[in-house]
């Protein structure tokens, strides 16, 4: 057991980056004894995290641990001995421990009972207050080291004394919330390597016009699969929510399929919606059968009302091949069929992601084969810590990436604490 250290011999600890990790990573440090200064650049702490989860913040996903790594599609096994040291359900004792009840809903995400994340940023604070961390509103510029070894850090104004440092400053997404990318440039002026930074859980553009002719219409529980056109494999399969955009496509679904996409470029991926995802194809086309006889006389665009949400008629009509003004009554069984499988393959195909500083994350960062899993610690600078997204791991969506960078920023500031 680690004991805690007197105040002439704790360790000085810059923590750089107020966000999740950062906070995390000072009020952990600081409950173990270290004198820690938490360096944010921003005017107030928590910028992005106070808008994650439309400002209700997915703190994590009570899951089992197959399940929490089997939603990590890169670095998971990095990840191992963080989670273990720094759970799910530790995160939900510390939050529930500072004064926030959480609750879990679909999908074993868990929110705050008061559905604001403000309240895990007043939390994060309130740790690192009640254990006497110093916070300074202050860029760093540069992490001084000699030969090897952590010697402090140097800001916009001035030159501090340090003997570890803990770098959690994020990724690129979201760069007006101080996500800029400084933090790889940092890492990288050390000797890290930073692998490629690209966006994740990100909409979509599309290649064509069809979404934007439906633009602002949300499916659910509709089945979402991304094909590579070059192998023939599907990448991405799930159920659940999305929506068309003047663009493209988000929402939750294509977030989450967007993780799965490597080197998107014109040709190469098609999305493929499943409309009717609760109906086979012979009971959808009895359900398309009853529907015309209702409408026997209508014309075809006409007689969709009870199949189609109102938005998507137009665009189903014109792809479907079958004459709008058609009567129902004379539509063709080869027709029919041709509208069934329409309906069950709704192809689009994909162009590109939307702009990185519109991705909720960064997929890329830190070389995980130049950090010690077991600690966190820089394989190649003494005293050099990282947490967070900062580091080349990253998950889908659900509260799993904040939980990354929570155990991360525990492990890391166990290890710089007792590092002394």
């Amino acid at each position: 057991m680690y004991i805690k250290k007197t105040i002439s011999d704790a360790a000085k600890i810059a923590v750089i980056g107020g966000g999740a990790a950062g906070m995390m990573a000072a009020a952990k440090a600081a409950e173990l004894g270290a004198a820690v200064t938490l360096f944010e650049r921003n005017d107030r702490m928590g910028k992005k995290l106070r808008i994650t989860g439309k400002g209700r913040c997915n703190v994590t996903n009570n899951c089992s641990f197959d399940e929490f790594f089997a939603n990590i599609p890169r670095n998971p096994r990095f990840l191992y001995a963080a989670y273990s040291n720094f759970s799910a359900a530790d995160t939900i004792s510390f939050f529930e421990d500072a004064g926030v009840p959480l609750k879990t809903e679909r999908g074993n995400r868990v929110f705050p009972v008061s559905d604001k994340a403000a309240d895990i940023v007043s939390a994060l604070l309130k740790k690192c207050r009640e254990n006497k961390c110093e916070i300074k509103n202050e860029r760093v510029r540069h992490i001084i080291a000699e030969n090897g070894i952590i010697q402090g850090i140097e800001t916009s104004s001035r030159k501090y004394d340090f003997d570890t440092v803990i770098l959690c400053t994020g990724g690129r997404s979201y760069p007006l919330t101080g996500s800029d990318g400084d933090g790889y440039r940092m890492a990288r002026d050390l000797g890290h390597k930073i692998t490629e930074i690209v966006p994740s859980l990100v909409p979509i553009v599309e290649d064509g016009h069809l979404c934007s002719a439906m633009q602002g219409l949300s499916l659910k529980n509709v089945k979402l699969s991304i094909i590579n056109n070059i192998s023939g494999k599907v990448i991405f399969n799930d159920f659940g929510e999305l929506m068309f955009t003047h663009f493209g496509l988000t929402g939750p679904l294509v977030l989450s399929a967007s993780a799965h996409m490597r080197d998107i470029e014109k040709g190469k991926y098609t999305a493929e919606i499943d409309l009717k995802s609760a109906l086979d194809e012979k009971t959808l086309d009895a359900r398309i059968i009853s529907d015309f006889a209702k409408y026997n006389n209508k014309d075809f665009i006409n007689s969709l009302d009870s199949l189609l949400p109102q938005k998507m008629i137009e665009t189903v009509v014109s792809l479907s091949g079958i004459d709008a003004r058609k009567k129902v009554n004379s539509i063709t069984k080869a027709e029919r069929k041709a509208l069934v499988e329409l309906l069950k393959h709704f192809r689009i195909p994909l162009l590109k992601f939307r702009p990185i500083d519109e991705a909720i994350i960064t997929s890329g960062g830190v070389d995980v084969k130049e950090i010690n899993p077991k600690t966190m610690e820089s394989k190649l600078i003494s005293g050099l810590y990282f947490a967070g997204e900062i580091i080349d791991v990253d998950a889908y969506t659900g509260g799993f990436n904040l939980q990354i960078a929570f155990s991360t920023a525990a492990l890391a500031a166990e290890n710089a604490a007792k590092s002394i």
